[in-house]
């Protein structure tokens, strides 16, 4: 992997804040010419220092009012149940993150869902399906305070 400097990260930096801006505006913002700053992008993608680039969406406006985290304990934990249980849940609409965790709990699950009544359904008929399932616990977010999908990089 190519080590990051200062230039590298102003850019990353720029993207994580809006990754609609374009070269020549990073480019200007740096003191730098177009080419410079395309090569540089260019790079961390093909690093994949730079994963993709997508829409950050309000989930109030879109009806998705109720956000969840769910905690989920398995019954087994060999790399079979392990393999099934990641691509079963990756399959649910619902579940924006899932998070193969350390502590009292395997996994820790996002969950954007309409109300109380859509989550309910989504625990019954969904998560309550899957064979391996040992214990949930449900957390309910009442406020957001910070919402960001921009990492410090140094």
């Amino acid at each position: 992997m190519h080590k990051l400097d200062k230039t590298d990260i102003q850019i990353l930096s720029f993207l994580q804040q809006d990754s609609k801006l374009t070269n020549k505006e990073i480019a200007a913002q740096l003191n730098l010419t177009t080419t410079p700053v395309y090569e540089r992008i260019k790079r961390m993608e093909r690093e994949n220092i730079i994963e993709k680039y997508v829409a950050l969406i309000n989930p109030d406006k879109v009806g998705l009012q109720l956000t969840a985290f769910c905690d989920i304990s398995l019954k087994e934990h060999s790399r079979e149940f392990i393999e099934k249980f990641e691509l079963e849940i990756s399959a649910f609409s619902e579940v924006s993150e899932c998070y193969h965790i350390a502590g009292m709990f395997d996994y820790l699950l996002k969950v954007f869902v309409t109300d109380m009544s859509a989550y309910q359904n989504f625990i019954i008929n969904k998560l309550a399906t899957l064979e391996n399932i040992a214990k949930v616990k449900s957390s309910f977010v009442m406020t957001t305070v910070k919402r960001s999908t921009a990492i410090e990089v140094k």
